[in-house]
Formats: C-alpha cells, structure tokens, sequence
C-alpha cells in the first residue's frame, strides 16, 4: 500500500518544485519506489519529476478531469511506496467557475485523494505571519488536511526560531527549515519555464537539492504524516480519443509541449506514435495517417524553421492528404508568418492563413472549453473539449473558417478560436480532456 502527499504553498514561486524535487531523489535514493503527480495543466514540472524518479508523472486536473480519469492516472502510483503530488499557485487557488469536478486547485486534488498537505511557506520579510498563514490555510476547508510545514529561505537562526514557536502555538508542525541554497534553484528563461531536458546538469542539480534538503528536513517524519492509501478502481479509462492509427509527432527543443497522459492514452488505444523533427529539417513519416505539431518555443527558433527546406515541404506534401494538427506554437508553424521578439517576420508553412507576433508580448493564459464548429483529428464537429492555453503572441491575421467556439473558464468567449484550411487544423489551447 502506498502513501501520499501533496506539496503545495500559499503561492507560486515559494520553492514547491524544488522541495518535490528533493524529497522524490532523497527517498529514492534510499531505495524507495517514488511516484510523482503534477496538479494542474502545469506541462513542464512532469519531465523533473521523472528525472527525480525514473518513473514517468503525469497531470490530474479538476476543471478538465473527472474523478474516474484522476483515478485511473493515480493508480499508476499503486506499486509505489510513497505519491507526491505537486501543486500549482496557491493551495485553493484555482478559477471562478466549477469545471469537470473542481475549479483546478490543488486543494480539490488533497481532498479527492484524501492526501495531506505539506506546506512550503517562504517567511521572507515576515516572522510569525507566516504561521497565521498557514493556520488559515488549514482552517480554510474542511475537507483537506494539513500534515505539517517545510519553511524556504529562512534568513537566520533568530528568524527560524520565530517562526518555529509560532507555528508551534498554532498546533503546527514544523519538518524542517532552508537557508537561502542559490545553487538548487531552478532556472528560468523564456515564458519564464525551462524544460527538464534543457536542463544538461538535472541530475547533478536535483541530487543537490535532495542533500541539502536531507539536511534541514526531517525525512523520516514527512513521510510518516503521509496517508496510507490504495487506489480505488476507475470504472473508465482516460478520455482522450487518439488523432489517428498512426500519428506522425514532431518532438525536438521547438515542439514539446504535449501532456505525457495524452501519448499514453494514444498508445492506450492502439495508436502508434513515429517522431519527428523539424529543427533537424525531417519530414513526417509518410507512413503515417495523421500529423501533429505541439506547442513549445517556435517563436525562439523561427529563423530556423523558415529555412528548412525539407521540413516544410514535407508537411505541405503530406498535408495534401491526410490531416494535420498544431497546438499553440504548432498552430502558429501552421500559420503563413511568425514576428519573433526582434520584430524580424518569418515565413511559415502556409497551411493556415494564420499570423502572429511575439514583438508585442501580451500573455494569453487559462483554461479554455471548445466547442468544435469542424471537425479536427479525433474529433467530430460538436465535441466539447478541454484544455489550457498560455503563450505571449499576438494574433495579426486569423483568417480561415474558425474551427470552434472557444470559452475561458467564466464561460466568456475569446477571440482564439483555432482554425481550419483543408486538412490543417489548428488551436492556441494545448488539449487536456474531451468533455463526456
């Protein structure tokens, strides 16, 4: 029987990914089993936790899951000794409106679970604040329950002892307090993410974290607080229906914004997936029946992709008879032209009469339920999907057939409706979950 955790925060940027991290190496480097969760349609953090772990981790998400799927994806945690699901933002945080079983927060996953929460607390510029915080994050809903607190970037021992007698009056625990550690924070870039497998020194970066972490944290009493749990049988798989039998998928530093539950489900169900690079000028697979271009960092490697000759070719070849898919910055290398930062247009593929511009950053960020007006690979025209769309580009042209009406999660319609030309399609929202 496993045991398991959640680790959240009252906020974004107080160090959750960095403690995961570090728990998840130390505890497998004592031998452990460690399965690793992401709540939330966060798509970078599964890639670190797998480097921590070995074992591939995956998202569960309350606005666009429902309670059978998050069950069926937690249960790959059953032969695992301990579960560590992260957080994203704030513990409750999560949006206005209620979604396939929750609003997206953190808090809905501890509750589901019934996991307790660790609680990452940064007492920067405060002392015994930061108990009265973390009081009225465990006293804010019934139904989820605070194991205890891992304090990040304390400035001295007078400062720890503040904070430690605090939060003891408050009934409290405390398992364990960090010094400010410069060398194991994660370093951020573009959009402000940084992916695990640009990440040459991961490894040597994640065993740091997890010393230092075995240093100031009480281990063996994290793990103590975790609930004893066994997962309960889902009475229906993932619901995500494959593009096709044989799905051509472009992978390489441009295109790699994809969930892993989704190739997972897409194998699940027979299809077979051939990759594919653009940035090394391949053509996809003409064996395959069906194209698809994640999102990922296009806009930083547009000069390239203009240039190879092959690349667009090929998918213009190949889009002449069978289907093709992009998200985000695949919809955009569908496009006629992207503006990188600098202001410099480059030529697209064509497929779509689509152009964007990155010399105008505007952030496009939330979850986003579609409503296919055509339909797209996998999907009739009338499915209702769910995703989540973030990106800093600015739509100059859109001007094929929308391929569907788009909502945020307020149930407001926004201007980024995808498209269709042909056999191209394409969505600024990375796909999470057809709606049933």
């Amino acid at each position: 029987m496993a045991a398991g955790l959640v680790i959240s925060a009252p906020a974004s940027g107080v160090g959750k990914t960095t403690l995961t991290l570090a728990l998840a190496r130390a505890w497998h480097n004592r031998g452990l089993n460690v399965q690793c969760f992401k709540s939330g349609p966060d798509y970078i953090d599964p890639a670190f936790h797998a480097a921590a772990t070995g074992r591939p981790s995956v998202n569960v998400d309350s606005w666009a899951m429902d309670r059978s799927t998050i069950a069926h994806l937690v249960s790959r945690g059953s032969d695992a000794d301990i579960v560590l699901a992260e957080g994203s933002m704030g513990l409750f945080d999560g949006v206005a409106a209620r979604g396939v079983s929750g609003t997206g927060a953190t808090a809905d996953i501890a509750e589901m679970l019934g996991w307790p929460v660790v609680l990452v607390i940064d007492p920067s510029g405060q002392a015994q604040t930061a108990a009265a915080i973390a009081a009225g994050l465990r006293d804010y809903r019934a139904g989820v329950r605070l194991a205890g607190v891992v304090l990040n970037r304390v400035a001295s021992p007078r400062h720890e002892d503040l904070v430690r007698r605090a939060l003891d009056d408050a009934g409290i625990a405390v398992f364990g307090a960090l010094p400010r550690h410069a060398e194991i924070s994660l370093p951020k870039r573009h959009l402000g993410l940084v992916q695990a497998e640009e990440q040459a020194e991961i490894g040597k970066l994640i065993d740091e974290a997890a010393r230092f972490v075995s240093e100031h944290v009480d281990l063996d009493a994290v793990m103590q607080s975790a609930a004893s749990w066994s997962p309960q049988p889902a009475a229906n798989g993932l619901n995500v229906t494959p593009p096709g039998q044989r799905i051509a998928l472009a992978r390489d530093a441009a295109f790699s914004f994809v969930y892993p539950h989704m190739l997972e489900a897409w194998r699940a169900s027979g299809a077979e997936i051939s990759t594919f690079s653009p940035l090394a000028d391949e053509a996809p697979d003409a064996g395959a029946d069906v194209g698809w271009l994640p999102g990922g960092y296009p806009e930083l490697h547009a000069g390239k992709i203009a240039a190879n000759a092959r690349f667009r070719s090929g998918l213009r070849a190949f889009a002449e008879t069978r289907p093709v898919h992009g998200e985000c910055g695949g919809y955009m290398v569908l496009g006629t032209a992207l503006t990188d930062a600098d202001g410099i247009r480059h030529e697209m593929t064509g497929l779509l009469g689509l152009e964007t511009s990155f010399a105008k950053r505007r952030m496009h960020l939330g979850y986003r339920l579609a409503s296919l007006a055509m339909p797209m690979p996998g999907h009739k025209a009338g499915a209702r999907l769910r995703g989540h769309e973030f990106h800093y580009s600015t739509i100059i042209a859109q001007p094929d057939a929308p391929l569907a009406v788009v909502h945020d999660a307020t149930g407001s319609v926004i201007a980024e409706t995808g498209s269709r030309r042909g056999h191209a399609t394409g969505t600024f929202f990375h796909l999470i979950a057809e709606d049933r």
